[in-house]
């Protein structure tokens, strides 16, 4: 992303009159535009852009700009009706904000404002996510889900602490994680799960030296073995065999005849909120998703993998938290005798998962609001009072038989 460049006088005079012509001529009419290279990217956006759906006087647009051929299966999640632009449509509109939720960085001539909601807490390529270099200064607001990150960021160095950018919002995808409008029995019912079976999800992260391939096939096997409902979501990056970091390998076709044997499904939704809800215990390697669990206050059960650790540039602060608020396996025949453990001691670790989610999501369960208040001041236009918005992503075909 090239964005080290200083914005000449002539062109930022240009784009001044441009925004000026524009709201003269449509004064309360405002556009923004989502850009995501990942599924679980737009789930991070996606309460702002349902909230934004709901206001005739927002218009709002999907977009990506590293992935256009794929934006089918990227934005699967979004609403049917929601209109998509190629890049280069893109590059032809003028926006009033630009959201992503990755280091991205669009070709937009026109200029907008560019706001950075960052996509999860894992602390994996920490030189790239939570120490970068000063490219960061180049975004107009950093919507940051914990202090801890902003702190690393003033720091490194990236910003200074005195930056107009710094926004503490918190992470707007887990907000139904704690404010009641999942509940278990629910998200299993809608997709013809069994409820009264305990719920196991594992989801492992991704690159080759993940769980999934050193050890994924045995801990689902072993799980299905052993009679529970096995909820499997794996990470995008996973699901394309082409791609290095899946190992080379078809999971999806792997995977299905060892579901197949019990009670087992495959998680095809990019936000993968409600399963969480649904799960009674969750087994990952190191991923944002097992730090997002905590705020349940459910068992965790992570699997060490000391070459992900290194290979994926975790930082040591990282994989020590996680650490403190998780039963640690480090094999495949380890994970059944835990989970048993689990379910029958479901408060063991409680106080220490409730005071590392509290440390790394602000405010837990009001971060959509900050997120619309802020992007609203951004556009310059009055924000409509709060209204609830159903959630669309626990519906029934989520969760795929083999």
């Amino acid at each position: 992303m090239n964005i080290h460049h200083v914005i000449s006088p002539v062109v930022h005079a240009a784009r001044t009159v441009d925004t000026r012509l524009q709201r003269l001529c449509w004064p309360s009419v405002r556009n923004v535009l989502f850009d995501a290279r990942t599924a679980m990217e737009y789930g991070m956006m996606a309460p702002l852009h349902r909230r934004l759906l709901t206001d005739t006087r927002v218009h709002s647009w999907l977009m990506s700009s590293a992935r256009p051929e794929g934006v089918k299966e990227i934005f699967r999640d979004a609403p049917g009706s929601a209109p998509v632009l190629a890049p280069r449509e893109a590059m032809m509109r003028r926006f009033d904000a630009y959201v992503a939720a990755d280091r991205m960085w669009a070709t937009l001539p026109r200029g907008t404002c560019r706001i950075q909601m960052f996509h999860g807490v894992a602390g994996k390529w920490s030189r790239v996510y939570d120490r970068p270099d000063r490219s960061m200064r180049h975004w107009d607001r950093l919507f940051f889900i914990n202090r801890g990150r902003l702190q690393n960021y003033i720091a490194s160095g990236a910003i200074d602490s005195r930056s107009p950018a710094i926004r503490l919002v918190g992470m707007p995808k887990s907000d139904c994680l704690v404010d009641g409008t999942l509940r278990r029995d629910a998200v299993l019912q809608m997709n013809g799960i069994e409820r009264g079976r305990p719920t196991v999800l594992y989801a492992p992260t991704w690159t080759r030296f993940s769980s999934l391939n050193a050890m994924g096939e045995a801990v689902i096997a072993s799980l299905i073995d052993a009679g529970y409902t096995v909820l499997v979501k794996l990470h995008d990056n996973s699901l394309d065999p082409a791609f290095e970091n899946s190992g080379g390998v078809d999971w999806l076709r792997r995977l299905q005849p060892i579901l197949a044997k019990g009670n087992g499904y495959l998680i095809r939704t990019g936000d993968a909120s409600p399963w969480l809800v649904a799960a009674d215990v969750l087994i990952t390697d190191h991923s944002s998703i097992g730090f997002e669990y905590l705020l349940l206050d459910r068992p965790l059960i992570r699997i060490e993998m000391a070459e992900l650790i290194k290979r994926a540039d975790i930082a040591t602060e990282y994989v020590d938290l996680i650490a403190s608020a998780s039963t640690t396996v480090e094999s495949a025949p380890s994970v059944v005798a835990a989970v048993e453990r689990a379910i029958a001691e479901p408060d063991r670790l409680s106080e220490a998962r409730r005071a590392v989610a509290a440390e790394l999501f602000h405010d837990a369960g009001h971060a959509t609001d900050r997120a619309i208040h802020e992007l609203y001041a951004v556009i310059e236009l009055d924000a409509p009072a709060s209204q609830p918005i159903a959630p669309q992503h626990a519906m029934i075909g989520a969760a795929a038989r083999p």
